[in-house]
């Protein structure tokens, strides 16, 4: 049972700060070879690149701005390539969206080498292996944002390999949408193997095949929304078996209007049989007497064991074991004090190093650098 105590703004538990700065809110935190990379919610604050070798003092190295109307909230990096995106930003009707990608051999100048072009609002996540991102762009004659896979084999020269979308949304070619607005669309793919999980937002959980990656082909299709209301923003598969089962995390997001009830969920999807997911348990927090968001967000994408840390808004981070995937644990947990002008802190994502090192970016205002006790 989690205690009303644990929800507080500055508890903590088998979890200590060893650093933290003061930097513009943000959506994603990235770390590799000693240098963190944050993509930031608000224009014109775009991408900012730190200097992480001394943990205790981080130092901005680097920072990237963005024009009106667009923001660049996610980044991805590996070697001397970053990507981010381009998106626009609230109601904004201006601004080309995409995909910009960086040469950063030279970290405190990064320099821009390739612009991928989408349609409409452009990109809004995506997911790099060092060769193939993979997107959820709009493109021309789609309602939403798709699923894109792109080859990065010279970045500079960035080539579309294949693209998915759900049956509906390519009016272009006579489809026609059943639902409402984008309400279904791509929002966050991740590679597995030969596989591709893939959030859609209002539509659920999408499994695709990509062996072929010029044909990616759909395995299965399972959507929790209806009944509950939260969409599905991350489905991140565990690379090793539980319990003799292949486990699927998802994460929905407390994105709608009125804080639902219950608060958005993390489940545990067992996918043995990939054509029949089927969801197994849950792990959620209550409703409590203070502001903001309590629901799931964003796992740490990053699984080196059977520890999980996952962001829950103003219910900061908490750190789960999910050995027994049918009934996961909640073994610790770090709630930040608001940053500045917050009445509650809002914990968007956490990136976790191979030395278990986390770094936790705030929505609003700041990174801090975690030590767990594993």
């Amino acid at each position: 049972m989690v205690s009303t105590e644990s929800l507080m703004a500055g508890a903590s538990k088998r979890i200590k700060q060893v650093g933290r700065t003061d930097l513009p809110g943000g959506g994603l935190v990235t770390v590799e070879n000693g240098y963190g990379y944050v993509g930031h919610i608000d224009p014109p604050h775009g991408t900012s690149i730190l200097d992480l070798r001394d943990l205790k003092h981080p130092k901005v190295v680097a920072q990237l701005e963005v024009p009106d109307g667009i923001h660049s909230h996610k980044v991805r990096v590996s070697g001397d390539v970053m990507l981010v995106n381009y998106e626009r930003y609230q109601r904004s009707q201006t601004g080309q969206g995409g995909l910009k990608i960086f040469d950063i051999s030279d970290k405190s100048h990064p320099r821009e080498i390739a612009f991928f072009k989408a349609a409409g609002r452009g990109v809004h996540r995506f997911t790099f292996d060092g060769r193939y991102a993979y997107l959820s762009p709009m493109m021309e004659g789609y309602v939403g944002n798709i699923v894109l896979i792109l080859d990065l084999k010279d970045p500079a020269k960035p080539e579309e390999v294949g693209r998915w979308w759900m049956p509906g949304q390519w009016t272009a070619g006579g489809e026609t949408p059943t639902w409402e607005g984008t309400d279904t669309r791509c929002h966050h793919p991740i590679r597995n193997g030969d596989r591709l999980y893939v959030s859609y937002w209002h539509g659920g959980i999408v499994i695709l095949d990509i062996s072929d990656m010029s044909r990616p082909k759909l395995v299965s299709h399972f959507d929790t929304n209806p009944p509950f209301p939260s969409p599905t923003h991350t489905t991140l598969p565990i690379p090793w078996k539980l319990m003799d089962r292949d486990i699927l995390v998802v994460a929905d997001e407390e994105a709608v209007k009125k804080q639902p009830d219950p608060p958005a969920f993390l489940w545990l999807f067992d996918i043995t049989d990939e054509e029949h997911p089927i969801p197994i348990s849950t792990h959620f927090l209550p409703r409590v007497d203070a502001p903001g968001k309590v629901g799931a967000h964003q796992p740490a994408e990053q699984v080196y064991d059977n520890i999980l840390f996952v962001t829950y808004f103003s219910a900061g981070l908490r750190m789960l074991d999910i050995s027994n995937p049918y009934a996961p644990e909640e073994i610790g947990y770090y709630v930040p004090s608001p940053g500045k002008g917050q009445k509650a802190p809002m914990s968007n994502d956490v990136f976790r190093r191979d030395d278990a090192m986390l770094f936790l970016i705030d929505r609003f205002d700041g990174l801090e650098i975690l030590e767990p006790e594993i």
